[in-house]
């Protein structure tokens, strides 16, 4: 018998293939926790609003994971690579390698979403200028 958290990883494994695209944020409470090194909100309606500004102001968009597991009862742990172009003219690419927290509910909803970057926030600006 799949639980909670078993469609909630397959679902997220097709959701990190399609990024920023189609994402299934149904998988998310009203009130999700949102915390990366940039940004810190809570509620679904600004994590789409998040997503939606990545898909607009950055190209060629390529979210690579490296792992998914659940590590605790209430606990999802990916290892991702986020890779894209950043609106400038000589079109530099970025490359931010990363994990993400995300707390599941007994529901099965994801009421937070914890992102590190294992890169410094100057590194990825640095990027750019390269």
């Amino acid at each position: 018998m799949r639980t909670h958290t078993d469609k909630v990883i397959q679902q997220l494994k097709a959701d990190y293939e399609r990024f920023p695209n189609n994402q299934t944020y149904s998988l998310y409470a009203d009130d999700v926790q949102f915390k990366d090194p940039l940004n810190s909100f809570s509620g679904v309606e600004k994590y789409k609003k998040m997503i939606g500004f990545l898909s607009q102001f950055f190209r060629d968009i390529q979210m690579e994971l490296h792992s998914i597991e659940q590590t605790t009862p209430a606990l999802i742990t990916t290892q991702w690579t986020l890779n894209m172009t950043a609106p400038a003219p000589w079109t530099p690419r970025l490359s931010i390698p990363g994990r993400s927290e995300l707390g599941i509910t007994s529901e099965g909803l994801i009421n937070s979403h914890i992102d590190y970057w294992h890169c410094s926030r100057w590194q990825v600006l640095r990027q750019v200028f390269q």
